[in-house]
């Protein structure tokens, strides 16, 4: 017979409803609705990063610092020697408005650039091959001593970093969460056993095995998971999808969720959930049974 073949007589044995019951069902709808979250979370992490160093791996910046004599004849060779260099799709000079406008959001809109002694930017944006950044950093040395290339490599590294770590916290998550949902499994499980130990008693005084016993646990305390979580994962996934979408302006916050096939993972949870009270309530089932005399 089957795990889950279902047995009239031997379901009996479980309440339908009761203190155990609500319990399984609502530990596991709860779970579930956490774990969605925390995959989306995950998911959204990983875009963020990966726009964010792919955006920071197109783009480059040089910067001149010289006496004030000296900044505009350095700024055209600088400009000169970007725009021959093969890989640079194009150079700009930054102005007084959008140096400002880089600065805002560390010392505000009226932090007074014309005062300050800032050395000139120049935005380079790289074309799909990308430039040599040894050779163009030798060349801008030779033709203007005061510009520094940044190439935004110390700024992607840490991006990639943080974003694997926050990706590995998520799934580490999911996997507290089912190590949880267990855990209450478990717990009602044996309760369940307990309440019903002289319905036992009886049962194998006629005959019953206590394999036979068990599968009446593990099915409905398999159903009552799978059940719970899908309730749960539905709400999740409501929730998600009424989450703003996601756009430049609302950066982290309004990219949490999931896009395009992203959105079949939540679809397992359910089927873990059950899977995850199948061997939880196998275990508490077997384990206990066997202490009964």
């Amino acid at each position: 017979m089957s795990w889950f073949q279902s047995d009239s007589q031997a379901d009996r044995i479980v309440p339908p409803s009761g203190f155990t019951a609500n319990l399984t069902t609502f530990a596991a709808a709860a779970m579930a609705f956490l774990a969605v979250f925390a995959l989306a979370l995950s998911f959204a992490t990983g875009r963020l990063a990966d726009r964010w160093s792919a955006e920071l791996a197109r783009s480059s910046t040089v910067r001149i610092s010289a006496p004030e004599g000296q900044i505009a004849a350095q700024t055209q060779a600088a400009l000169n020697v970007l725009n021959t260099t093969p890989g640079v799709a194009s150079a700009t000079v930054l102005g007084p408005e959008e140096q400002r406008a880089l600065l805002a959001p560390w010392f505000g809109p009226d932090l007074p650039i014309d005062t300050l002694p800032l050395p000139q930017l120049i935005d380079v944006i790289e074309d799909g091959d990308g430039f040599d950044v040894d050779g163009l950093r030798l060349r801008l040395s030779a033709e203007a001593p005061g510009a520094v290339l940044d190439d935004h490599t110390r700024w992607r590294r840490p991006l990639i970093k943080a974003a694997s770590r926050l990706r590995m916290l998520g799934f580490f998550s999911i996997l507290l969460i089912g190590l949880t949902t267990a855990a209450m499994i478990t717990l009602a499980a044996n309760a369940a056993l307990a309440a019903n130990a002289q319905v036992i008693r009886v049962l194998r005084l006629v005959g019953a095995q206590d394999l036979y016993i068990a599968r009446a646990f593990i099915r409905r305390f398999a159903q009552r998971a799978g059940v719970g979580a899908l309730a749960g994962v539905v709400l999740a996934m409501i929730g998600v999808a009424l989450l703003p979408e996601a756009s430049t302006a609302g950066g982290f916050l309004t990219g949490l969720g999931f896009q395009g096939f992203e959105w079949i993972w939540p679809l397992f949870i359910p089927i873990l959930a059950a899977g995850v009270a199948y061997w939880a309530t196998r275990y508490a089932a077997l384990r206990t049974l066997r202490g009964l005399t």
